[in-house]
């Protein structure tokens, strides 16, 4: 983590690493065909450093929304903003945000089936606002509104771990494969923190 106390935004995102553990190795060696299976690795990114805030290595069976307590729990900075795609979306998530970062926003795309409560024209919730506001503006309207399109930076820092660090885990326990998360997450920092390609629009 960077040594400053600055307020940060928050991009949540996950995706699948292979796994390539002793029973595919034995079905291949003694069948012929393997079967992969996956673990889910789910991060926190700081969207202007791209600074990993925190990961959490979780079998596939666990949903993307029960791990943003954790994330948020592991990072110690203030927190201004939770950015996250539409997969976050639900009222649990926005309060396990609020008990964590009570001022942060939150910005996740709500469904396009969602509706508003039956307080929103007295105490609108937060998610109720975007839920209005999208009526209002329209999708591209709200996302442009509230910088929606940070959410990319997430993907991004996925893309980055994939390409360095891979897209398979080597350990064959979950525990050990952990671990090896980590330790990539911590290298990506490392990496991050020497310096970022600058991109220039060329006319």
């Amino acid at each position: 983590m960077a040594a400053t106390d600055r307020a940060v935004t928050v991009v949540i995102d996950s995706t699948g690493l292979k796994v390539f553990g002793k029973g595919e190795w034995h079905q291949e060696k003694h069948v012929g065909t393997t079967r992969r299976s996956w673990r889910k690795l789910h991060l926190a990114v700081d969207p202007i450093t791209g600074a990993i805030l925190a990961s959490q290595l979780t079998t596939k069976e666990e949903g993307d929304a029960s791990l943003v307590g954790p994330l948020l729990d592991q990072i110690t900075r203030p927190i201004d903003a939770v950015i996250a795609d539409g997969a976050y979306d639900g009222e649990p998530i926005y309060r396990a945000i609020a008990e964590r970062a009570p001022k942060a926003d939150v910005i996740i795309p709500p469904r396009a089936s969602a509706v508003v409560s039956d307080t929103a024209d007295t105490a609108p919730t937060r998610r109720g606002r975007h839920i209005l506001m999208i009526k209002e503006h329209g999708r591209l309207g709200w996302q442009r509104a509230v910088q929606y399109g940070r959410r990319s930076l997430g993907e991004v820092a996925m893309l980055r771990y994939k390409v360095l660090i891979g897209r398979g885990l080597r350990a064959r326990t979950l525990p050990a494969q952990k671990v090896e998360a980590a330790v990539g997450c911590k290298l990506m920092n490392v990496m991050t923190s020497l310096g970022m390609p600058v991109s220039r629009k060329v006319t």
